[in-house]
């Protein structure tokens, strides 16, 4: 009978792993994005990871996902003003505010694990966390525009992209491209509901920026009615690419994806080419469309910070794509990114670069060199080499200088404007 029982478990879970890899058409995955009631009333009610957002869609909550080093729960809190709980030299004035996704958010570990604590460690000043999990770069820009407008304003703006933030930037709803595989947690993981997003208008060719569709506590349970996602999603033809190339959805505006690819100056797909070439040649298109979109949103928060006097310093990393190219000795797909900030002037740290030439000092395999660093995100050791791998572009940047590397020794003994007369 047990043998039975446990035959029967497994033949379930391979029939449901089988539902969850189908190609539906894309109505059909759209009605099935609807997300249950019970998932919204714990998002909206309790304590949970992410918490509701009116422009944002979310920002960062309270709560202990056992999500950390050793199967450990992590303290991921937050504080009145919406940044991540920081510690040290909270007392002192703040030059620095960190912007991003869960890469500057620093997932997966506790409050004080963040790369951000450790360089206020060594720097002697406290750094701001504004990051958040599953933003991209255009969520990220609108945070930061909205955070450096407000009383806690910083002159020095890190500007974090990682990995598939490209994407992002262009979806009205994150959740609709990966709730097949996301556990929710009744809720206490709910996140990536709809925000503000950017999209081209193929007419134009021209960039728009749109807003969150729900920006009310109450019209967020909208994503209860599978109709009302069908109806909101359907022309989100990001979304439509993204779900096709990923094998989600078994049907592409075809015509959509052309006129885009004439804006892009790409050429055309073949009109013969079978279902797994036109996925990888959606899948291209769209990595194109999300670079030119990081492009403009790069922009607009250069022209954010020249306006209000900021200083801003980008940040790039990819784990996923880019860095394993790199470490093979291959081209990264990313490569305009790097060139648009290096011709336009902007600072700028490569992470992977950085990641590239450690890994030359150690006889592993990627993946075992991996684990040194990444349960999924950093793991403490990992924001700890990032810390101080992007140390020396900090202290250059800033003036003055952090007190721990000011000239002379006399700022050694005096503390003068440090310590309380």
């Amino acid at each position: 009978m047990r043998v039975a029982v446990v035959l029967n478990a497994v033949l379930l879970s391979m029939t449901f792993a089988q539902v969850q890899n189908e190609a539906v058409p894309f109505a059909r995955y759209l009605r099935e994005s609807a997300v249950p009631k019970s998932v919204i009333d714990t998002f909206l009610n309790e304590n949970s990871w992410a918490q509701f957002d009116g422009e944002l869609g979310y920002i960062l909550g309270n709560y202990l996902p056992r999500d950390g080093m050793d199967r450990s729960l992590t303290l991921s809190t937050t504080q009145a003003n919406g940044q991540r709980t920081s510690f040290l030299y909270v007392n002192r004035p703040c030059r620095i505010n960190t912007y991003g996704d869960s890469f500057t958010q620093c997932h997966q570990v506790s409050d004080g694990e963040t790369w951000q604590e450790y360089l206020a460690a060594h720097l002697g000043e406290p750094i701001r966390n504004f990051g958040m999990g599953g933003y991209g770069v255009y969520q990220t820009y609108r945070r930061m525009r909205r955070e450096e407008q407000r009383e806690h304003a910083a002159k020095y703006v890190i500007f974090y992209v990682w990995g598939d933030d490209h994407i992002r930037s262009l979806l009205r709803c994150r959740h609709a491209s990966f709730y097949r595989w996301w556990n929710h947690q009744g809720g206490r993981m709910f996140h990536n509901n709809f925000w503000p997003y950017v999209e081209m208008d193929l007419t134009t060719g021209r960039w728009v920026e749109r807003e969150n569709l729900l920006p009310t506590r109450e019209s967020l349970y909208k994503m209860t009615d599978a109709d009302w996602m069908y109806e909101n999603l359907h022309d989100d033809l990001a979304l439509q690419m993204y779900v096709f190339a990923q094998g989600y959805a078994s049907d592409i505006d075809v015509e959509a994806v052309g006129q885009l690819a004439q804006r892009l100056d790409l050429p055309p797909a073949e009109s013969t080419s079978p279902a797994k070439e036109l996925r990888a040649y959606v899948r291209h298109v769209l990595d194109k469309y999300s670079l030119a979109a990081t492009k403009y949103v790069l922009a607009r928060a250069g022209e954010f910070a020249d306006q209000h006097g900021k200083r801003l310093l980008v940040v790039l990393f990819d784990p996923g794509r880019v860095l394993p190219r790199l470490v093979e000795g291959q081209a990264r797909y990313d490569q305009e990114i790097v060139d648009f900030l290096r011709e336009n002037g902007f600072t700028y740290f490569d992470m992977n670069v950085v990641h590239a030439e450690d890994f030359k000092c150690f006889r592993l395999t990627y993946e075992q060199y991996r684990r040194r660093y990444f349960i999924g995100h950093y793991n403490p050791s990992g924001n700890h080499f990032f810390a101080f791998a992007i140390k020396d572009t900090i202290v250059n940047w800033l003036d003055p200088k952090p007190i721990t590397y000011r000239p002379g020794d006399d700022s050694m003994i005096r503390f003068k404007d440090y310590l309380p007369e």
